[in-house]
């Protein structure tokens, strides 16, 4: 917890130093806002949609995890690179996709598709844990039938002897 408290204190300290920390403090009351106000009210309303869509269902409240644990993770992404993934940092006067390029080599006009593909991702494997969680009871009960069959022609043939 400690490493954490000093590891973010660095960052704060690197990320206030110079004369662009007025922009910072905006951006974090803006994104503050932006959440409070917009954001909040936008995926309450989305999570009541998949609780509405899962209520016919006996699992409805277990079922919305995989929906909502996707949904957050690649909302958080979205939220981390949005500048790079929105492209707005390739606008006139966007410094940021020249400072990415140049401090990491890499391309910065990649990130939309690549967001997009790893939010199919997350989706595609929390329906196939989905998938796996529900499949998994009804094998179990398939097997243990399979299992009382045997048993129940192994006592009928050693009591026909």
């Amino acid at each position: 917890m400690l490493a954490s408290f000093a590891l973010t204190g660095y960052a704060g300290l690197r990320l206030l130093s110079g004369d662009r920390w007025p922009l910072v403090v905006v951006w974090f009351v803006g994104a503050a806002l932006l959440h409070d106000l917009v954001l909040l009210p936008l995926y309450s309303l989305a999570d009541r949609a998949v609780c509405a869509a899962t209520a016919g269902t006996g699992r409805h409240r277990a079922w919305t995890g995989y929906a909502r644990v996707p949904a957050a993770l690649s909302a958080l992404l979205l939220l981390v690179w949005f500048p790079l993934i929105a492209g707005s940092a390739d606008a006139p006067g966007g410094a940021s996709a020249a400072h990415y390029t140049s401090a990491t080599g890499l391309p910065g006009d990649v990130f939309l598709s690549r967001w997009l593909l790893l939010t199919a991702a997350l989706f595609a494997l929390s329906a196939v844990s989905l998938l796996a969680r529900t499949a998994a009871p009804r094998l179990r009960g398939t097997a243990a039938r399979a299992r009382r069959r045997r048993a129940t022609k192994r006592r009928s043939a050693s009591a026909g002897r």
